[in-house]
């Protein structure tokens, strides 16, 4: 098992999670994070840190999907390993439909 960050964090990008991932699986992209699942040790602490409910475990139904986008952006992004301020746009989009029109492929900043 391995935990993935589904559309939920596109143009939110809370970085809780980041602070108490003792693996730092975490990549930045521009507008979301992504985990690398054959780095992730499946120890859940990030799950409940998540305020968009953007974590979640591979086990859930139609996962795989979100497991090979996780892999494909974690291979081209920086890690993050430190929290940063949400995206500004975080509080209006948190828990909107149809967020995967706003993604961006571009790499954020890592750190």
């Amino acid at each position: 098992m391995t935990y993935i960050v589904n559309d939920a964090c596109i143009a939110c990008k809370y970085t809780d999670c980041v602070e108490v991932c003792p693996v730092d699986c975490f990549y930045e992209g521009e507008n979301m994070l992504v985990i690398h699942p054959d780095e992730c040790i499946d120890c859940g602490v990030c799950e409940p840190e998540c305020p968009a409910d953007a974590i979640r475990p591979d086990t859930e139904p139609d996962m795989e999907k979100w497991v090979e986008f996780n892999r494909k952006y974690s291979e081209m992004w920086p890690v993050i390993i430190t929290k940063k301020d949400q995206l500004p746009t975080a509080e209006e989009m948190d828990g909107k439909e149809g967020k995967m029109e706003l993604f961006s492929e571009a790499p954020g900043e890592g750190g």
